[in-house]
């Protein structure tokens, strides 16, 4: 930080009023977490949150870098930003800025880029600035070695009373090699048990029924503390206090134990809803990509979630066109997935990323017309297992949490495994449960 202070004080001159902030997020829950607590910590700093279609004096870009396809809307936020906020200051942070700096800077427009450590020092960043001495003709660079990091910045989103994304973990010490993730989130770290408690408490004191948590590679979580996942989950189900709900967002196969499913089917506030990273059904595939389990694994965890929690929603990573994805595999992979009896499946298309170590394999390489058709293979067995799995439940009895959005006199919600419902638009209803029976939602 004593870097970004010493630029500031050459080139502008301390912030004499209070900012008119606008964040604009993409990608990851991790990254709309990130973004709600750093709103927060402006907030608490005397400066406002700009209202919707109202010119702000600094505009926040949190990115996402997971694909080519990320980049691009990347990209896209950041022109139509700057073109409805002419004269905001423009600052680009997340994993994008992290991985490619230069990249961004080069974006007409852009004032600062923060990497991923240095977005936390945002709100003493901001009291430095000030507006008009701002050009928008160069942009200042800020990022550390990210895999150096070794702080973990708490966050969780409050910008949904009804649903808390709550940070328990970040980065990764995997390194599969298709994915830049672990360069633009650093080593695997996370909080004490008793610091995500308190957080925990804090949220549902402030109105959340819903706690979902979320990191990098949650199932990893205890590396920085000498803590376990599970000892986690059970300080988390101890707590006491009005109805509210957790979830599980996604954990890796050979990090989902036994013990946590089992867990979870006989917990206080767990919700019967798995979130599992399959990426491919092809053993071949797995260990190309440098996955750490075998799809025989995956499909133990399924079943023995179906053995203890029949109702269970599980949703699945799937990656569709990496190199090496022949014609044989991708059957055998679309053969393993029509095989599961999985719920949702949250289908990404490769793209090549540079600096992993796929690109200096010697594999076939699937045209980009094939990973489209693969893609929209596998969303329509998606749409079939999910449309299958809300008939299975229809007439049971069910508890949902009523949200606050309002849709042609309709107000939505989701039960406790994750059936989406809907009821004509109650006020009152809001951030409330109710027991109901479940109709089909067509």
């Amino acid at each position: 930080m004593q870097k970004i202070f010493a630029y500031l004080r050459e080139k502008v001159y301390l912030c004499s009023k209070f900012m008119k902030i606008s964040f604009h997020t993409l990608g990851c829950k991790l990254n709309f977490a990130e973004s709600s607590a750093l709103g927060k910590a402006l907030l608490e700093r005397g400066h406002i949150r700009a209202l919707r279609g109202e010119q702000a004096d600094i505009c926040v870009i949190n990115t996402c870098t997971v694909t080519d396809t990320a980049d691009h809307k990347d990209r896209q936020l950041i022109h139509r930003i700057r073109r409805e906020n002419p004269n905001a200051v423009l600052i680009v942070t997340g994993c994008y800025a992290q991985l490619k700096p230069d990249e961004i800077a080069h974006i007409e427009g852009v004032d600062y880029v923060l990497g991923q450590n240095e977005k936390f020092h945002l709100p003493e960043f901001i009291e430095q600035i000030e507006q008009s001495a701002v050009s928008h003709q160069t942009s200042a660079v800020f990022t550390s070695q990210i895999r150096e990091i070794d702080d973990f910045h708490g966050a969780y989103s409050k910008d949904d009373r009804t649903r808390c994304f709550l940070k328990v973990q970040d980065g990764c010490n995997y390194f599969c090699s298709y994915c830049t993730i672990p360069l633009a989130r650093g080593k695997s770290r996370n909080p004490s048990i008793s610091s995500v408690v308190a957080q925990a408490r804090e949220a549902i004191n402030g109105g959340a029924k819903e706690i979902i948590l979320t990191g990098v590679n949650i199932g990893d979580f205890g590396r920085s503390t000498d803590e376990r996942f599970i000892d986690l989950l059970r300080a988390l189900d101890e707590i006491e206090s009005a109805e509210f709900r957790i979830r599980i967002s996604s954990c890796e196969p050979n990090l989902l134990s036994d013990e946590i499913i089992d867990f979870v089917a006989h917990s206080r506030h767990f919700a019967p809803h798995f979130h599992i990273p399959l990426q491919s059904g092809s053993n071949e595939i797995l260990k190309i990509m440098g996955r750490r389990y075998t799809r025989e694994l995956f499909a133990e965890r399924v079943a023995h979630i179906k053995a203890v929690m029949p109702h269970a929603f599980i949703g699945v990573d799937c990656m569709v066109g990496v190199r090496g994805e022949t014609e044989a595999c991708w059957q055998d992979y679309v053969d393993f997935i029509e095989s599961l009896p999985v719920s949702q499946l949250h289908v990404f298309t490769y793209s090549e990323r540079a600096n992993t170590r796929m690109l200096d394999m010697d594999l076939v390489v699937v045209p980009q017309k094939e990973r489209e058709r693969r893609s929209k293979e596998l969303h329509a067995i998606s749409a079939r297992k999910t449309e299958q799995f809300y008939r299975e439940h229809q007439g049971q009895k069910a508890t949902v949490l009523w949200e606050s959005k309002k849709d042609g006199g309709l107000m939505y919600g989701f039960t406790e495994n994750y059936i989406k419902v809907s009821c004509p638009y109650d006020r009152a209803k809001i951030n409330t449960f109710e027991r109901i029976i479940v109709r089909h939602q067509d």
